[in-house]
């Protein structure tokens, strides 16, 4: 999942990018509203947080135009300006959650996820796939209720092809949901992290695909 923090505070924007990045989310920070609205222009994102206070376009008007140009990400307005009249304004443009500084960390990680999980289509937090289990607030799999050990990147990776299981998921979607601006994610490296699933997913019933010159895909290995 790819998150996109829009502020210009730095040191608050480090900390929340600081905070995501250790749940395993790729997380990229744009310090202002002109920025924003070039990089959603090209990039896709699951998720913006999104400050109203900005240089360059404040924050609703980002909101309007990536909603004028059908931007389908999830947006979480985080914002000092709390008054009842910004929050409807932000709903109105098409906001999802909003949230008034100062903030408690472990609320906004439940609303990334609850945010998260929608923007996924899924209502429950736990969702399975042959004998193995995602469970979407702590981003854990497991077999049979015991834990699987996954690297916090490959848990990425699986949980870009779990959340379509059975369909193909290109090479290039994959590398744009695990990877930031600063990272440089090569579709080898891919490979590897697929390799490595490979063998963890082994004795639960599962295996990654490959869908040559295409992507990758998740599909059962046995009945379960």
């Amino acid at each position: 999942m790819r998150i996109l923090v829009v502020e210009d505070n730095a040191t608050l924007a480090n900390g929340l990018a600081a905070v995501l990045k250790g749940s395993g989310y790729a997380v990229d920070i744009v310090g202002d509203g002109a920025s924003a609205i070039a990089v959603l222009a090209t990039e896709r994102f699951d998720l913006v947080i999104l400050d109203l206070n900005l240089p360059e376009h404040d924050g609703l008007e980002v909101l309007r135009i990536m909603r004028a140009r059908q931007h389908d990400a999830s947006v979480l307005i985080l914002s000092a300006r709390g008054a009842s009249d910004d929050r409807v304004k932000g709903l109105n443009l098409g906001a999802d959650d909003y949230m008034a500084k100062p903030f408690d960390v472990g609320e906004l990680e439940a609303r990334v996820r609850a945010l998260l999980r929608r923007q996924a289509g899924q209502k429950s937090a736990t969702v399975s796939f042959g004998e193995v289990s995602l469970d979407l607030n702590s981003r854990t799999f497991s077999a049979a209720g015991v834990a699987i050990d996954i690297p916090a990147r490959e848990i990425s990776l699986l949980e870009t092809l779990f959340m379509r299981a059975g369909k193909v998921v290109a090479k290039q979607s994959i590398i744009e949901s695990l990877a930031g601006f600063d990272e440089d994610l090569s579709a080898n490296a891919i490979e590897q992290y697929v390799s490595r699933l490979r063998k963890r997913l082994a004795p639960h019933g599962l295996t990654v695909r490959t869908a040559r010159g295409i992507g990758y895909y998740l599909e059962k290995t046995q009945a379960s």
